[in-house]
């Protein structure tokens, strides 16, 4: 898996598992990872936020 296709599933995974706070969540570890210095993982959920911002402008299904 490259870490494009890793990114995706991540973002996937915290919208299945945070539903409509999954913004909230990954606010919350960005903060989290910058007050720690974690340089990496604060690039790595804003690739991942950015990934879940594409999803939310997914058209909806119909039902």
């Amino acid at each position: 898996m490259t870490p494009d296709e890793e990114r995706w599933a991540e973002a996937l995974m915290v919208e299945r598992q945070h539903g409509d706070k999954a913004a909230d969540h990954v606010a919350e570890r960005i903060t989290a990872l910058a007050l720690a210095g974690d340089d990496d993982g604060v690039a790595r959920w804003l690739e991942i936020a950015s990934r879940l911002d594409a999803l939310d402008q997914r058209p909806e299904r119909p039902t």
